[in-house]
């Protein structure tokens, strides 16, 4: 472990020292970031997760800087070229790209201008031109005209100089660094239609002839250039003001005004122009598209962990429906944990429609299996099919919502699906994920590829691996933040628990399938490689409600069963009295309980257990309804207020099902009467919005909305409000005014 790392980690985070090397020490025995940030807190200093992930990401990226530090210090080395000044400026690089900057002159690289001009033997010309002294170059070259070599004249040597000249400069450290900053704060990036793209780019028409600075191209519209570009609609430029760039060279390298000073100039409009400028777009284009792809990542990801800790409708008996026209609508019903009773297809639409029959057929199956709720696809007929399942008449009780089905065509083809219907056919599998997700939204999801439910900016356009990380982190946070029934949950669901992993999972629902369901946590060690840390970092995640110990239905760790056992014995009482009597808990004095490895923090998680054992996260859930009647595009009307779903939410705005088959985007300007720059401060997903239509193009598929009070405020209003406070301004300082010139007068 390196000190020197831990102690770089506490400065950037702001965190302590000690809670820093605690967190790196448990990630090295193999602690997971959700065991750390719960079940640790005495040692970190109560880092919550969020820290505690920073740590993990930075030190990886740390260790890895220091395995490409050895391996470069290793190739100098060899090269017979490492100064002890040298050594010290490798040592001391922080980031990737200094130290490949101070790596860069010894680099083994193909043959270059400036390497076959120092082969020419031309280099003591270059040096002498480079010191920039007095003389002149024309006649130095002249000693250097070799017709051997390939130096037929002056002019040949002076070229040839000017080659290794441009290679010292474009690989000198400082220059770079400094180019590197004027690319960042000055660059412009510069987007122009490709000739004769016109018609077939018209989705990118708005960048046919678009120019702005970089630090100010949010990483949206960034991404639909670069997309524009990789389709071959777009070319793109990212550069600052060549005469810029060209001064930063001159104001770093320029130390006098001779005629060798003179050959330097064009020495560096070359190395600017041939080798810095090409190399410096390349780093930015990279540099711009990973904060770009971070931005996004970070979109995508907040949006998926709302999604998965959307409100459950918990164990209730549910009629789950696929609406379809043609090919009608599949029906299951499902039990409590989720298990397919039966299926059925009915016609209630047009071209069949056998309203009646379908209609009997839902009331049976609400009547046999004691059904709790319903849930309606979202998808093509949806809304028909709402209207028509609220006619027929069903027990007021009964729950009818409405439900994405966004990924759950996926799901139906998946190998996890055929796993678990290896004898039903798509429809029926999709319909049972309808109702699941209604159920527990999270346990569900977690079975789809996270990409394919919906939920991201530009996702197939950003780094694939650090998109699969960063999803992978949001749902291992989500299933461990909300705990697993161990005794119900998927293989898929068990995958994301911390310490298991694919194969442990595998292993639980096996020994669950064979011997029945566990009867509590300890009976888990009986799985096969079910070793000690395993369990561990396992245990406190994972819930058995009908335990014979009422402690493994909540968050607290077998580790601490001891701890409440003695607070129980202390008051003469049990461990299920202290659950359902809070008076009998209010006599525990927690800080009689600490110890050197219990502390206050652990022991406050306790007391708030043993008050809700295994208590849930997430919010309560509510059914939601559209408005009646509006069921398509050509239903809308300018100036309509409407119940709505938040959907997606993006930098540039919030997309919202008003229940017409196509989302409405609410732009960032319109989701509040007051400034917004983040929409996710204004709006969650899945939360339920009043919005007003404000503009329908019905060819293109695109609603506008707002959720602003007034979104149609007259510009002469506005303009009447700004005039109004301008006089009131100019009234405040003509009063001071007075009153400051009476006071002077007297």
């Amino acid at each position: 472990m390196s000190q020197k790392h831990i102690s770089l980690i506490a400065t950037e985070h702001g965190v302590p020292v000690s809670g820093v090397a605690a967190i790196v020490a448990l990630l090295d025995e193999g602690a997971t970031v959700p065991f750390i940030s719960r079940y640790r807190k005495e040692q970190t200093g109560s880092l919550d997760e969020v820290a505690v992930a920073y740590v993990k990401d930075r030190i990886g990226k740390l260790r890895d800087l220091d395995k490409r530090r050895e391996a470069i210090l290793k190739s100098i080395d060899e090269q017979g070229k490492l100064t002890d000044e040298l050594k010290k400026k490798i040592e001391g690089a922080l980031t990737m790209t200094e130290l490949e900057d101070i790596y860069l002159p010894y680099k083994p690289k193909r043959k270059t201008r400036g390497s076959m001009a120092k082969e020419k033997g031309l280099e003591p010309l270059a040096k002498t031109i480079f010191d920039q002294g007095l003389g002149d170059p024309e006649e130095l070259a002249l000693k250097y005209i070799n017709e051997e070599k390939g130096v037929k004249d002056a002019e040949e040597a002076l070229q040839g100089a000017r080659d290794i000249i441009a290679e010292w400069v474009s690989e000198d450290a400082e220059v770079r660094a400094g180019l590197r900053r004027l690319f960042l704060d000055k660059a412009v990036i510069k987007s122009t239609v490709m000739k004769g793209k016109e018609q077939e780019g018209q989705k990118y028409k708005d960048y046919f002839e678009w120019e702005e600075p970089l630090k100010k191209c949010p990483s949206h519209r960034l991404l639909a250039m670069r997309r524009g570009e990789k389709e071959m609609i777009l070319s793109l430029d990212i550069f600052p003001d060549e005469n810029d760039a060209n001064f930063l060279l001159e104001k770093k390298v320029i130390t006098g005004q001779n005629a060798n000073v003179t050959q330097m100039k064009i020495a560096l409009k070359d190395a600017y122009k041939r080798l810095l400028k090409p190399s410096m777009e390349t780093e930015t284009r990279v540099s711009s598209k990973k904060t770009a792809d971070d931005e996004a990542i970070q979109v995508f990801s907040e949006n998926l962990r709302q999604l998965l800790l959307s409100p459950a409708l918990g164990q209730k008996n549910v009629l789950a429906l696929d609406p379809g026209f043609r090919t009608g609508c599949k029906v299951v019903c499902l039990d409590k944990q989720g298990k397919l009773l039966e299926f059925e297809a009915i016609f209630p639409h047009e071209p069949q429609r056998r309203t009646r029959e379908a209609a009997e057929t839902i009331k049976q199956m609400v009547a046999k299996y004691d059904i709790e709720a319903i849930a309606i696809g979202n998808g093509t007929a949806s809304r028909e099919s709402e209207s028509f399942v609220r006619s027929i008449g069903l027990p007021s009780n009964v729950i009818i919502a409405m439900v994405s089905e966004s990924g759950a065509s996926i799901y139906s083809a998946s190998e996890v699906a055929r796993e678990e219907f290896p004898d039903q056919d798509l429809t029926v599998r999709g319909a049972v994920s309808i109702g699941r997700r209604m159920m527990d939204p999270l346990a569900e999801l977690v079975k789809i590829d996270a990409k394919s439910i919906g939920v991201g900016q530009y996702q197939h356009d950003v780094d694939q691996n650090s998109l699969k990380h960063s999803l992978d982190d949001v749902v291992e946070s989500c299933v461990n933040g909300v705990g697993v029934e161990l005794n119900t949950a998927s293989k898929q669901l068990l995958t994301y628990v911390s310490g298991l992993g694919p194969q442990l999972a595998d292993n639980i629902v096996k020994f669950r399938n064979e011997n029945g369901p566990f009867k509590n946590r300890e009976a888990l060690k009986k799985v096969p490689r079910m070793g000690d840390k395993a369990f561990e970092q396992a245990a406190g995640f994972l819930r058995i409600r009908e335990s014979n110990n009422l402690l493994d239905a909540s968050a607290v760790h077998p580790e601490r069963y001891p701890t409440v056992e003695k607070m129980a014995a202390d008051l003469n009482s049990t461990v299920e009295n202290l659950v359902k009597d809070s008076s009998v808990r209010a006599k525990i004095d927690p800080k009689n309980y600490v110890t050197e490895e219990v502390g206050l923090p652990t022991l406050k998680d306790i007391m708030d257990e043993l008050a809700k054992p295994g208590r849930d996260p997430r919010e309560q859930y509510e059914a939601f309804s559209f408005q009646e009647g509006v069921n398509a595009i050509s239903d809308l009307k300018v100036g309509m207020k409407l119940p709505g779903l938040v959907t997606n939410i993006t930098k540039f705005g919030a997309f919202v099902d008003i229940g017409v088959h196509q989302d409405g985007l609410v732009h960032v300007s319109q989701l509040s009467d007051s400034f917004v720059s983040d929409p996710a401060a204004v709006v969650k997903l899945q939360q339920q919005v009043q919005v007003t239509v404000t503009e329908i193009n019905a060819q293109q598929k695109r609603i506008s909305l707002s959720m602003k009070s007034d979104p149609f405020g007259k510009p002469q209003k506005k303009f009447e409000r700004k005039q109004e406070a301008k006089q009131e301004v100019q009234g405040d300082l003509q009063s001071k005014l007075a009153m400051l010139k009476g006071k002077f007068n007297s």
